[in-house]
């Protein structure tokens, strides 16, 4: 009877073990990407990062170590990171990957702090508007095509729908007359001085920051940005204490994207977050990988290179 017994629990076990691995990926969690790279060898380097790399006479490596030389000097910036990530409930580990990697890769790291703060207050006030070719973006967003986007009442999917509307509708297009560059909306509509230009200790962009509006508002106490206001949003993503909010709201939101919709955790691999940060549009990119059936996502070049200094990074914490 004993024996009888233990074979009828052992039986039971096997089949309790078989019915939850057969549960839904879905229903079982995200699953975790691995800390690390997935690539063997760093994905290229797009050509624009070598020629202002180049045209300032330097390399990534010393560019590195500006960066790293100001988060080493500044124990005050370090501690505000690590107070923003609190609020943001994500590793500050990301935080110091993503501004190591946009400081290596696109601009050269001022040498002090203060230096961050006084050019925020030369691009604030009202001297210029977010528009294209004379129209003001407000005007634009007006057009029947975005109607539908009025239904959107936070600012994170209400951009996101716009964004989706500019290119399903006016990117490379003729209409109602008007020809629409072949680029992204951020930069034909939100980047009046120069293509390609984001600014500040995180690098932001204004598109960024009015899509992270409503969520920095809440977390930070902010107040909500508005296109009409282009200085404010330029001020917002340019005075280092606003700007790491709004990279924290950045990092959070793209964990939680790819967590919700990916049904994957990216938030134990700074280098996934980073490539993210500098590749921009979480949310589309995660339904992207989703459709994709059980992939998971891999760095890029920028992201590559942010898991290779992460222990040296780390060590600044």
């Amino acid at each position: 009877m004993l024996g009888a017994h233990i074979v009828k629990r052992f039986v039971l076990a096997i089949c309790i073990a078989a019915a939850w691995a057969s549960v839904s990926p879905a229903l079982a969690g995200p699953r975790v990407v691995p800390p690390g790279n997935r690539n063997a060898e760093q994905p290229k380097i797009p050509g624009s990062s070598f020629s202002r790399t180049q045209a300032n006479k330097t390399n990534f490596e010393a560019k590195y170590q500006k960066v790293r030389d100001l988060f080493q000097r500044d124990r005050a910036l370090i501690g505000k990171i690590k107070s923003v990530a609190a609020q943001y409930d994500i590793d500050p580990i990301h935080m110091l990957g993503a501004i190591a990697g946009e400081h290596t890769y696109n601009v050269d790291a001022y040498d002090y702090l203060q230096t961050y703060y006084v050019q925020a207050v030369s691009y604030a006030g009202d001297s210029f508007r977010f528009a294209h070719k004379g129209e003001a973006v407000a005007h634009f967003l007006a057009r029947p095509q975005f109607e539908n986007c009025r239904a959107f009442t936070d600012s994170y999917r209400l951009w996101i729908c716009r964004e989706e509307i500019w290119d399903k509708s006016f990117k490379g297009k003729t209409v109602d007359g008007t020809s629409f560059p072949n680029d992204r909306f951020a930069v034909v509509f939100f980047q009046p001085f120069y293509a390609g230009q984001t600014f500040g200790l995180g690098q932001g962009s204004p598109l960024m920051a009015l899509a992270l509006s409503d969520n920095v508002a809440e977390v930070s106490g902010y107040p909500k940005l508005s296109e009409n206001r282009a200085g404010e949003v330029y001020e917002a993503i340019m005075n280092p204490d606003k700007s790491l909010a709004y990279m924290a709201a950045n990092i959070r939101r793209s964990i939680d994207d790819y967590k919700t919709i990916a049904k994957v955790d990216i938030s134990k691999n700074p280098g996934i977050t980073a490539t993210l940060y500098n590749v921009g549009r979480s949310m589309q990119r995660a339904k992207a990988l989703a459709a994709r059936g059980g992939a998971l996502p891999e760095e890029n070049y920028f992201g590559w290179f942010v898991n290779t200094k992460l222990e040296d990074l780390k060590k600044l914490l």
